[in-house]
């Protein structure tokens, strides 16, 4: 079967599967794969004072990062709720960084709009590739930057100038990278969060607790330290009897009423059908939920009472990419 595309939604035209999306899945976890991880705005930050304003501007430690080091960070408004995440990596010279699909807004506007005058030089990369790929793959496109860690697979993510053909056999689509990112309790920001989220709700990722003032710190650490996350998010198992899959948003019902929302589902080649909701601290985490009339068991990803304990998924760790 020849390629197919994904025909609407932030991934629009991207590799949606090659006709086996299940053995896709498989290709990814045994580092066999090259998927293309498109519509990731590239960023690189130049100048001396690159580390400590990125240090000041966002949840990560920057200062002090040395060449092919890399940090996830967020961006949080000023009462803490996430509005861009970045994946970044020093090359020696400057901070490469790209965002996330359906993150919404523009990682390249907000970091102009906070030069200033600091020394420091904000570069878009709009013809850049971001992809994973497997460390069994054979030859993929050289590197911009250095790579980054993989957030599930036997492999890593790069940054290039060009990217893998759709119809290069090693090609798996964003099928199969979805249904591995939910399985493994990675979400999604602008997917799997809306604009209330905050990184407390999804178990402090990527947000350091010991670091200087940031915007949206105080609500970070009024949270963590005297209060609960109002949310936490969760790995849902749904009902494999239905053949279709939760529309992304549908609400999360509790004896019929609303507790919280789904993001991402998708058909897991061992696990079945497998989505990732926010839903309110309180819902017992035994409870059975309904979403967009498929029933639902939760798994615990973040404790319901201090947000900073994740339980991710055994042998996987929990990075957002």
């Amino acid at each position: 079967m020849s390629a197919v595309t994904v025909p609407e939604g932030p991934d629009e035209g991207l590799l949606w599967h090659r006709g086996r999306p299940l053995a896709e899945q498989r290709a990814i976890e045994e580092g066999e794969a090259v998927v293309e991880l498109g519509r990731r705005e590239v960023v690189s930050v130049a100048g001396p004072a690159r580390h400590d304003w990125l240090h000041s501007l966002t949840t990560g430690v920057f200062n002090g990062l040395s060449a092919g080091a890399g940090v996830d960070a967020l961006v949080l408004s000023p009462v803490g709720h996430i509005t861009h995440v970045m994946h970044a990596v020093e090359d020696g010279e400057r901070v490469w960084m790209f965002g996330q699909a359906g993150s919404g807004g523009s990682l390249g506007d907000f970091l102009e709009s906070m030069v200033f005058r600091t020394k420091v030089v904000v570069e878009r990369h709009p013809d850049a590739h971001v992809f994973w790929a497997g460390h069994r793959a054979g030859d993929v496109p050289a590197g911009l930057a250095p790579d980054l860690a993989a957030p599930f697979g036997d492999g890593f993510v790069r940054i290039a100038a060009t990217g893998i053909d759709d119809e290069d056999e090693r090609a798996a689509g964003t099928w199969a990278w979805e249904a591995l990112r939910i399985a493994a309790g990675v979400p999604r920001i602008g997917v799997d969060t809306d604009e209330r989220t905050l990184p407390n709700e999804l178990g402090l990722y990527a947000t350091a607790l010991d670091k200087g003032c940031y915007c949206g710190q105080e609500t970070v650490a009024r949270v963590h330290n005297v209060g609960h996350p109002p949310r936490r998010m969760v790995r849902l198992q749904l009902d494999g009897m239905r053949s279709q899959l939760p529309a992304v948003g549908a609400e999360l019902l509790l004896d019929g009423a609303p507790v919280g929302f789904i993001g991402a589902s998708a058909q897991h080649w061992q696990d079945g059908p497998v989505g990732l909701g926010l839903v309110k601290r309180t819902v017992p985490v035994d409870a059975q939920l309904v979403a967009d009339g498929v029933d639902a068991s939760q798994e615990v990803l973040v404790d319901p009472d201090v947000g900073l304990h994740v339980k991710a998924p055994a042998g996987l760790r929990r990075r957002l990419i």
